[in-house]
């Protein structure tokens, strides 16, 4: 999927200013617990039968990439940065349970490093939402326009774990999620988009933080994370849970943020989040 990404990196591939209107569904979508078990493991969630919160999210990446490889999106989809979050668990999901995916492209707005978009996804069960997700992609275009740098972040929360993350953290995971994008998984591809090494995907980031606080969370519930600067591969984090129900990861050595997350409780109305 990659291989063919990359073509819309060729100059001269001619991109629409505007989102297609496509929705890209899959219907009667069943889990593989064997599947499950290992991503459980790799993301540090322990083996059950209810799926992790993020879980669906590796169910709908295909549909994702499918629609950000298309030739009417109108950025190429190797290079786009993903820099938050948003996933609505409306209630426990059953790993028996056949789900129905949707996937569709929103919100095409400016943003002073460039331009942003959403890609929403939702499992249904029998009609009934039950899970939404909001991947927000940043298009980097000439260089920032004021705010605040990474480096001027005030100092870390207190630690409240630290685990060391190998290079498998990026192989491991890209088996398990379908995302094989090299900048995960390859020093050379790393290094081709600027990174010294492969960094840890976000989206292992926010699983990871889960599993920390699960037994904790409610039945249903809205998290949202802010992916801030990447986890190289191999590296240590800190990882720092407050009582407000804030959570964040941070170097252990240097303190620089890496992702900074919320969860809010579940208003059970479609679509909005209890404040």
């Amino acid at each position: 999927m990659y291989a063919r990404a990359a073509i819309g990196l060729v100059p001269g591939f001619n991109r629409p200013g505007w989102l297609p209107d496509a929705v890209l569904e899959r219907t009667g979508v069943t889990v593989d617990r064997t599947h499950l078990a290992e991503y459980n493991r790799v993301c540090g969630f322990r083996l059950s039968d209810t799926l992790p919160a993020t879980y669906p999210h590796v169910l709908a990446f295909r549909l994702a990439f499918r629609l950000m490889s298309r030739r009417d999106f109108p950025f190429p989809v190797v290079g786009l940065i993903h820099v938050a979050n948003r996933i609505e668990l409306h209630r426990p999901i059953d790993a028996g349970e056949a789900l129905d995916l949707s996937v569709h492209a929103a919100d095409l707005r400016e943003h002073p490093r460039g331009r942003q978009l959403d890609i929403v996804a939702t499992a249904a069960v029998d009609g009934e939402v039950v899970w939404r997700d909001v991947s927000t992609y940043l298009r980097r275009e000439g260089r920032a326009q004021g705010g605040r740098r990474e480096s001027d972040q005030a100092e870390p929360p207190a630690a409240s774990a630290r685990w060391r993350l190998s290079p498998r953290v990026g192989t491991d995971y890209a088996r398990v999620s379908g995302d094989h994008n090299p900048i995960h998984t390859s020093r050379l591809g790393a290094r081709l988009f600027g990174f010294p090494r492969p960094i840890a995907h976000g989206m292992w980031s926010k699983a990871r933080c889960l599993a920390a606080l699960e037994g904790r969370l409610p039945e249903a519930y809205t998290v949202d994370v802010s992916f801030k600067l990447p986890v190289l591969l191999p590296s240590t984090v800190a990882f720092a849970a407050a009582p407000d129900w804030t959570f964040a990861l941070h170097s252990a050595k240097s303190g620089k943020p890496h992702l900074a997350g919320t969860v809010t409780g579940w208003s059970g109305d479609p679509g909005l989040a209890a404040q």
